[in-house]
């Protein structure tokens, strides 16, 4: 008998999403099969997955131990999220050859199902950057006797979902700050910068309204511009490795000595960027916006709003506080006090002389429907509230007499 080969060995995951993308969180089911086609009969000792989840951080540092002695030196690191293990076919030990305990696979398409809860805890959300990666995988090994075994993988993807509908993440963002140029002896006016952004929370895909005033009181020309950026932030036997990159920017016009540009609500588009990792215990990635004036010749003028990049956007009743917001300009520095209230219309305002008399005159609608109390209603429905006044006309003595009492000492 001439065995069969193994024609195809795949694993596949049954996605419940619109774009068919396998994409799960924490305390999600994780389900799909694992497909094996052969040409032939085949002989199997086992059929095992190994679904696993990780963070791993790994870079290098040279040293220099003396004149002519340098070192490498390694930092790793990792955490551990899943680690699932699960048998198909046949049994546990596969370590024999002996034809016992064997599964005949005949020739054809065949399909066997695995499923896994992925662990309540908070997980890392998958990603992938220069100095380490979280990465959730399944593995499926496929056991013959007298042959290596089979292997295939294959990744998903794990969302930490951040809702920035929430109240920190809806708060706005504001700063200012200020800069004076000096050339040896010669002081010139200052370069000073506001920004507000109307709140922390954002999904790639929107775009963040910018609120800025930038005046130049110097002698040089200034440019101002914005910029999304990433930070990555790896940590490994107590050593920090960070990478700064660059998402988006936007420039605005060139500023001349003693001029002044508002930003009223300038935009800057976020692209399709991961979102924030804020609890893994050796990965950060963070973001933020910085407004900045661009001085040539000299340290730029920045200001660093904090952003944080969600996976659940806004929801609609949010976008009646956001486009209030958008309407505001760098005013809000400025905020005073209250306005103190005004006093309500007056009586003549609202009723006309007519209406009032011909209330009064009605027929005795009231003995019909009501009897005496719903006359009386009538009768004194238009009659003019009392003056308006912030203070009491009829202050109330008894209580005033009573606080007295308790304010006195009494005599002994």
């Amino acid at each position: 008998m001439v065995l069969g080969k193994v024609k195809s060995f795949i694993v596949s995951y049954d996605c419940f999403n619109d774009s068919n993308v396998p994409v799960f969180s924490s305390g999600d089911c994780v389900s799909g099969r694992v497909i094996i086609e052969v040409t032939g009969e085949i002989r199997v000792k086992s059929l095992k997955i190994h679904a696993k989840g990780f963070a791993k951080v790994r870079w290098t540092e040279s040293r220099n131990a003396g004149s002519n002695t340098a070192y490498t030196q390694n930092y790793t690191e990792e955490v551990e999220y899943l680690n699932h293990k699960d048998i198909l076919i046949g049994h546990e030990r596969d370590d024999d050859n002996s034809e016992e305990g064997l599964t005949t696979i005949h020739a054809g398409r065949h399909e066997y199902a695995f499923s896994l809860e992925l662990p309540q805890t908070p997980l890392a959300t998958s990603f992938e950057g220069k100095h380490g990666s979280v990465r959730y995988w399944v593995k499926a090994e496929l056991h013959r006797p007298w042959l290596l075994p089979m292997k295939t993988k294959k990744e998903f993807t794990v969302f930490e979902h951040i809702d920035i509908n929430t109240p920190l993440l809806l708060s706005p963002q504001a700063g200012t700050a200020d800069k004076t140029l000096c050339c040896w002896f010669c002081t010139s006016g200052p370069i000073s910068l506001s920004a507000k952004i109307e709140r922390k929370g954002y999904t790639p895909g929107e775009s963040i309204q910018i609120f800025a005033e930038i005046e130049n009181c110097s002698s040089r020309m200034v440019v101002p511009k914005a910029a999304i950026y990433q930070t990555q932030t790896f940590y490994a036997k107590g050593k920090i490795k960070e990478v700064k990159q660059l998402v988006a920017n936007l420039r605005g016009e060139s500023l001349s000595s003693g001029k002044t540009e508002t930003w009223n609500g300038k935009m800057l588009k976020i692209p399709p960027v991961s979102p924030s990792i804020l609890d893994c215990s050796i990965i950060r990635v963070e973001y933020s916006l910085m407004v900045y004036v661009d001085i040539p010749g000299a340290i730029n003028l920045s200001l660093n709003l904090p952003l944080v990049i969600g996976t659940i956007p806004l929801h609609p009743f949010g976008s009646r506080t956001s486009s209030v917001s958008s309407q505001c300009s760098v005013t809000w520095l400025t905020l005073g006090l209250p306005e103190r209230p005004e006093a309500p219309p007056s009586y003549a305002e609202i009723v006309t002389e007519e209406q009032r008399q011909g209330r009064l005159d009605a027929p005795a609608a009231g003995e019909e429907l009501g009897g005496p109390l719903l006359a009386y209603i009538h009768e004194f429905r238009f009659h003019p509230p009392p003056l308006y006044s912030e203070i009491d006309p009829n202050p109330d003595h008894s209580r005033c007499a009573v606080e007295r009492r308790l304010d006195t000492c009494p005599s002994r």
